[in-house]
């Protein structure tokens, strides 16, 4: 209970860089920021000690509600990218939603220009230890991602997401009420 204490003063301390933090919300001890008045944390969020959140540009990061993020996460932006409410996301794990250019050869990659594409976590989301969600993935609501995957696409709501690269095993039907198991693709096998 004194390590809450604890980060809850830190949050209070880093309150002042943030665009907007509601309590109670709390922070472990960041390891890098950069762009926190582009962070909004709803009320509720939980992060371990060892984050690391960049904006870029005019990117943003929006935390909804209610949300617990295990030690030694990376989130980056430099377009608008937002972790939907109720979601866990466990430690080790890399969000962004960027991409660097790398046409032109013997030009450092950090130095030629971002591409940035949407990535939104959607509510109610697990996302499993040492996952990767690359530039461009939107996770409908309640996907759960296995640990160690990594994650580029559109997925729809209640799909579970495992392997490198990611891909559907699992789907809720709706109609039967069960989750059962998919094609790669997504689609329930017969």
């Amino acid at each position: 209970m004194i390590y809450k204490l604890y980060w809850g003063v830190i949050t209070l301390c880093y309150a002042i860089f943030f665009k907007k933090i509601r309590f109670p919300s709390h922070i472990g001890v960041p390891i890098f920021t950069h762009g926190l008045k582009r962070v909004t944390i709803g009320n509720r969020v939980r992060i371990l000690p060892g984050v690391r959140i960049e904006t870029h540009y005019e990117g943003t990061i929006t935390f909804e509600d209610n949300i617990s993020i295990g030690q030694n996460f990376h989130i980056t932006s430099a377009g608008d990218l937002i972790i939907g409410s109720n979601t866990t996301i466990s430690g080790n794990v890399f969000v962004t939603n960027i991409d660097h250019d790398y046409q032109e050869i013997g030009k450092l990659i950090l130095d030629q220009k971002m591409i940035v594409n949407e990535t939104r976590i959607g509510s109610n989301c697990f996302i499993g230890y040492g996952v990767a969600i690359q530039a461009g993935t939107v996770l409908g609501k309640q996907c759960i991602v296995g640990a160690g995957a990594v994650v580029r696409g559109h997925f729809p709501d209640y799909c579970v997401i495992v392997g490198i690269p990611g891909k559907i095993v699992k789907r809720y039907n709706i109609k039967t009420n069960t989750w059962e198991k998919t094609n790669s693709d997504g689609t329930f096998k017969s």
